[in-house]
């Protein structure tokens, strides 16, 4: 069963996890995979992997991509049909992003200063 919602997502994010759902789905059938086996492959409840399917927000996001990955969905570049070429993708992707986060700060803080704009 779903679990409730508490928050708000925008439109753009539901549509997005909605559109993972499906592609997991399709994949699965065109694997010819039932959702017990793709469960059990994947480690979660068929009850988690329903709820991936049908754009259930409140998923885990390790659940998700670990479905997504065994029946074939590509998570970061749909237009890279090799394999080694998606590998390498995100290569470059992982190290970008670790090279750009050694270069902000470790914590972000508020200013404690009260800053004075009256003129």
């Amino acid at each position: 069963m779903p679990k409730p919602t508490d928050r708000a997502y925008s439109r753009s994010a539901l549509e997005g996890i909605a559109l993972l759902g499906q592609l997991i789905r399709i994949g699965r059938i065109e694997r010819k995979l039932t959702a017990q086996d793709l469960a059990a492959r994947a480690g979660i409840s068929r009850a988690l992997l329903y709820r991936i399917e049908q754009g259930d927000p409140a998923c885990s996001i390790g659940a998700v991509f670990e479905a997504a990955t065994i029946v074939g969905v590509p998570l970061f570049d749909p237009h890279q049909e090799s394999g080694q070429a998606l590998r390498d993708l995100r290569n470059v992707l992982a190290h970008d992003t670790a090279r750009r986060l050694t270069l902000l700060p470790k914590k972000v803080r508020t200013s404690a200063k009260v800053v004075k704009d009256d003129f």
